[in-house]
């Protein structure tokens, strides 16, 4: 855990240099400064933390893990455990909203469980993860990410993961159950008060640990969870940037933003979520999403929806013409 600790309290920095080519670029092109918005921001965004002055997106590639988790047994979801597995089936058969939105923004999809035959401890019982099976998750999201990726969108799939997420969001950022959970993939008011007592039992459970951010990650976490923050990681390391898909997604990188001032300055969040707790996590963590469609999906889903948009950035970044070259006159 040591070393995993130095390495996120150390994050490599972006390349400012790159950034700021892209800004006085964006001032020659035919168009009022600024008047591109959030697009400019986002062709910036690429070039510091793909570390080049003219960033691209030839390689876009979505990663999906998924987990399973013991706190189900506390009846949070009202679908079993078995659709974890049944979902990854899906996944591989092309059947799932994630395939047809990842091919749609011209990414590539893997998919990736983990043990899904052996789910998480109950953490209103047991810390969910031990130091080595937390880790060892970690490393799994380290080695999926490859290092010639140019944009890395992160997703999940496990059942019973927004009380996970929500209980760690509490951790990281203060809170009980009641602030943080919502009512996932539809759980009626009874199994919404169920979902917020088991977050604020685990929540006292491990009142001892939670200081720690890493420490908070395993003891109330999930394997998928716990591969997501290490692919994120592995991306700073890398030079690639990353959209966060939703609540439960976003919920897992946010440790780095403890660890480290600037630890997800190479994230955003794709979209905000309409589970409860993703709006007030991003407001926590200082992220505006990109896109507000209503959607509470995972599987990588807002964050493949984002791609295209920063593709519209780019575009416009590389191939307008400049006022010197259309001939127009710039501003005064």
């Amino acid at each position: 855990m040591n070393v995993l600790l130095a390495l996120c309290r150390h994050p490599r920095d972006g390349d400012a240099a790159s950034a700021a080519a892209v800004a006085a670029r964006q001032d020659t092109l035919t168009k009022p400064p600024g008047s591109l918005g959030r697009l400019e921001d986002l062709a910036a965004w690429l070039a510091r933390w793909q570390h080049r002055s003219m960033p691209r997106l030839d390689r876009v590639e979505v990663l999906v893990f998924a987990g399973n988790h013991g706190v189900v047994a506390q009846d949070v979801s009202p679908y079993p455990a078995a659709v974890t597995a049944q979902m990854v089936a899906n996944f591989a058969t092309g059947g799932a909203a994630i395939n047809q939105l990842a091919a749609a923004a011209g990414a590539g999809l893997r998919v990736i469980p983990l043990a899904l035959e052996t789910p998480t401890a109950d953490f209103t019982q047991d810390p969910a993860m031990s130091h080595v099976a937390f880790q060892d998750a970690v490393r799994i999201g380290q080695e999926a990410v490859r290092p010639d990726t140019d944009l890395l969108c992160l997703g999940e799939m496990g059942i019973g993961n927004t009380t996970v997420a929500a209980a760690l969001a509490a951790a990281l950022f203060g809170g009980t159950g009641a602030d943080w959970a919502g009512r996932g993939t539809g759980v009626s008011d009874a199994g919404l008060a169920r979902k917020r007592l088991a977050i604020d039992r685990g929540l006292a459970r491990h009142a001892g640990a939670l200081a720690d951010p890493l420490q908070a990650a395993a003891c109330l976490g999930g394997l998928e969870l716990a591969a997501i923050l290490g692919a994120t990681l592995a991306a700073r390391q890398h030079g690639i940037p990353v959209l966060l898909d939703g609540f439960v997604c976003t919920a897992a990188a946010a440790p780095l933003a403890r660890l480290a001032a600037g630890g997800l300055d190479h994230a955003l969040v794709a979209h905000v979520s309409a589970e409860a707790g993703h709006r007030r996590l991003a407001a926590c963590l200082g992220m505006t999403p990109l896109l507000d469609l209503g959607m509470r999906l995972g599987e990588a889903s807002g964050a493949a929806l984002a791609v295209p948009l920063l593709r519209g950035a780019l575009a416009c970044h590389a191939g307008m013409a400049t006022f010197a070259q259309a001939g127009v006159a710039g501003p005064a």
